[in-house]
This record gives structure tokens, sequence and C-alpha cells, in this order.
């Protein structure tokens, strides 16, 4: 029996294809992950929690910014598309077409049944190596549920899940509403 072999890219073959292919694609280990569609919950949990970031960091350190902005993690070789990402200070943006953000503050993933495994395992992995990174927001499409991990001052990690209340996004200092966050979604507090 044959071993079926896997085509790897390096960094910069990855690169040529993302600038010259339509949708978004992520860099992992080697290989060229295409990122699917999203369901209508995971497009309005995500939009809900733009709009939630955005009031609370108006005025205030840190913008959000939606899911075409890409981000590498240099320590580990990942390019990836958050679904949301937040920077405080000045953007550190490297000269990729498209731009790649080398120092997000804040990541947020919506998980749907096909990438919740990756995002909640190997993926919060890449994240976590990240300096600037210092917190990682998980939240679940198919059910009320919320995960932050965050970075403490020791450079121990915290993990908070939620289904009820409030969470708060350390590294930013924003609190978002489980009600406002899953409104409209079906399962959340308004049906």
């Amino acid at each position: 029996m044959q071993a079926l072999k896997i085509p790897r890219y390096t960094e910069a073959e990855y690169l040529e294809f993302d600038a010259t292919h339509e949708g978004r694609h992520e860099y992992v280990n080697g290989e060229i992950l295409a990122m699917a569609g999203a369901s209508f919950a995971h497009l309005r949990l995500a939009s809900n929690a733009m709009i939630g970031l955005g009031r609370a960091l108006t005025g205030r350190p840190g913008v959000p910014y939606a899911a075409d902005l890409r981000v590498a993690i240099d320590e580990t070789g990942l390019y990836a598309y958050p679904d949301i990402t937040v920077v405080c200070g000045a953007p550190e943006l490297a000269p990729t077409a498209p731009e790649t953000l080398l120092n997000p503050t804040v990541l947020i993933e919506v998980l749907s049944e096909i990438t919740a495994s990756y995002d909640r395992g190997e993926k919060l992995e890449h994240y976590r190596r990240r300096a600037s990174v210092q917190a990682v927001v998980l939240i679940d499409s198919r059910e009320r549920r919320v995960t932050v991990v965050s970075r403490n001052a020791d450079a121990t990690w915290t993990i908070t899940d939620a289904v009820q209340g409030a969470v708060t996004v350390p590294g930013i200092d924003v609190v978002l509403e489980l009600d406002e966050l899953y409104a409209g979604v079906g399962f959340g507090a308004d049906g």
C-alpha cells in the first residue's frame, strides 16, 4: 500500500496563492486551507460581536476589524483570517498583498460544526504563542456558549466559559452581554 502524498507549500507560495485566488485561504503546517462560507447563525454572531465591540471601544484604545484581515503568527508560521481581530495601538503590518497584521490584541472566532475542534484546539494553540495576543474569544454558533481564553500577567492562561450573563474580554476590558451577542440567532434570549 502506498502512502498518499499531501503537497506542502512554502510561505511564499501561500502568499502568492492567497493574493491571486478568490476567497480567503489560511496557511497552517505547509497546507493551504480554503475558508468555506458561513451559516446565518455564524454571520449574525460575528455581526453582533462587531457592533458590541464597536460601541464599547468608541473613544478608547482598540479597533475591531472584520474577517478579511489576515493575521500572522510568526512563532508558528500560521496565517489566519479570524472572524474578528482587535488591535490596540498602531497596527504592525507585513508588506504582503493583502496586508497581514502582526500585532493582534484580541482574536475572536465563531465556532461552527466544521471548525469547532480546530478552533478550540490547534488554532487556539497557535494564537496563544503570539506575545501580543491578550485574549482569544470563542463564540459557539451551535449552542449558547462563549469561551474566553486570556493571558495572565505571569504568562499563564485562564479559561472562562459562559452560557448566561456576560463575559469580560481582557486586553481590551470590554464586557460582552450574551443576550446581545445571541440576539436573532434563534436559541438566544430572543428565541
